[in-house]
């Protein structure tokens, strides 16, 4: 491979705004990829896939590289050099490359190899927190699977038309998916293209949802003509799948405490022909009390820490902080106290986080359950990154019973 200047160039600013003027790694390489409209499909996949690299092995370059936690301009380049020295990639003749230790870099890296956390890249206290929570084995595992990236994932919308006639119309803009066994809707692209370029994502025939996050709809049991309350709306993606399940039949309150995601929400419905939806801002505990009692089926698609979701956002990591897992906890607590309220008896309940850690997920339910007799669990599903190959989820299914 032979690496460009304008490319390189681009990452390491993308990498500075995200290091140390902490941007979101997603923004931060949508802006990137319009930097030049004469890139063609590869150097925008050079820019996007070597930013994402950097950002995911962030501590493990900087231990090799030496530099201390210092993003500097200078530090930059030799963060990416390690990357290209990892990757057997040749280093230009550039002044910035001018110094790099080729064998020091190749040996620090098998010797740092013992050392789980920096070898898998990861805060030391995020690792002592997953560790103690799910083991040895099982956090192993999922770490090494949380460092592989995502895959891309289109969810079929039904109400626009089935999953093998998208497959077909995506196929005639050479973009080639297969269907994933256990997931109806769910098609996954062979590699990254800009789809939503494409006339099929225009017209509303997908979304781009992982396909564990496609289960949750389907867990709550919807079924046409029902009331259904989604509580933690944001720009709508399970709620336009429920619409979908309802096939535009019955109605949805989605709620959210920000404004700007249900405008986000309203422009995707009116794509996607989901007509069934009206978005209700919570400006106060007074919007979910009128709810109480209305709803056949609740989705509580709860605030988390995200640790399901680290192969998709590798950015989280650097920026998730412990108090924040506490604080997201009685947060959780709080909202499965009041949103439950909504069900109707006889009502179903969905509490659903894309989070890996027992005490997010099975932990609040049992705590629910032990101060609110009147509910009881129907099922729960644990979706693991190293077991699926998508993200990490946890979704309750919860009755009213009385």
């Amino acid at each position: 491979m032979r690496l460009h200047r304008n490319l390189v160039f681009t990452v390491i600013d993308s990498l500075d705004s995200v290091f140390n003027e902490k941007e979101y790694a997603d923004k931060v390489v949508q802006k990137a990829l319009k930097k030049d409209p004469r890139w063609g499909a590869r150097d925008r996949k050079f820019v996007a896939e070597t930013f994402y690299e950097i950002v995911r092995w962030k501590r493990l370059y900087n231990e090799i590289a030496g530099t201390k936690d210092h993003y500097s301009r200078e530090n930059l380049w030799k963060i990416f050099a390690v990357w290209a020295v990892l990757r057997g990639i040749d280093l230009p003749d550039w002044k910035y490359f001018g110094e790099t230790p080729i064998r020091r870099i190749k040996g620090k890296f098998d010797e740092l190899q013992s050392n789980r956390a920096i070898a898998q890249s990861i805060p030391d206290w995020m690792d002592e927190l997953c560790l103690k929570e799910l083991g040895e084995k099982k956090w192993t595992a999922e770490l090494k699977a949380q460092n592989i990236p995502a895959a891309a994932i289109l969810r079929t919308n039904t109400l626009r038309g089935t999953k093998k006639q998208l497959q077909d119309l995506l196929a005639k803009d050479d973009i080639i998916t297969k269907p994933i066994k256990g997931y109806s809707c769910a098609l996954e692209l062979d590699e990254r293209k800009n789809v939503f370029v494409t006339p099929a994502f225009k017209s509303g025939l997908f979304e781009m949802q992982d396909a564990s996050s496609q289960l949750v709809a389907e867990f709550l049991e919807v079924e046409p003509g029902m009331r259904v309350v989604d509580t933690c709306a944001g720009a709508g993606g399970k709620t336009l799948h429920i619409a979908a399940l309802m096939e535009n039949k019955g109605s949805i309150i989605a709620t959210d405490i920000y404004g700007g995601k249900l405008v986000e929400l309203k422009k995707r419905a009116k794509r996607a022909g989901a007509f069934n939806i009206t978005t209700k801002k919570i400006e106060s505990t007074k919007t979910i009390k009128k709810l109480y009692n209305t709803a056949d089926r609740v989705l509580i698609d709860a605030p988390c820490s995200g640790l399901g979701v680290l192969k998709r956002n590798p950015d989280s990591k650097w920026k998730l902080q412990p108090e924040f897992i506490d604080n997201i906890k009685d947060i959780q607590r709080d909202i499965l106290s009041r949103y439950t309220k909504i069900a109707k008896v006889g009502g179903k309940v969905v509490y659903a986080t894309c989070s890996i850690l027992p005490s997010e997920n099975q932990e609040q339910v049992a705590r629910f359950l032990g101060l609110n007799p009147n509910f009881k669990l129907v099922k729960d599903k644990k979706i693991l990154a190293s077991e699926s190959g998508y993200d990490g989820f946890y979704m309750a299914l919860l009755e009213r019973i009385e």
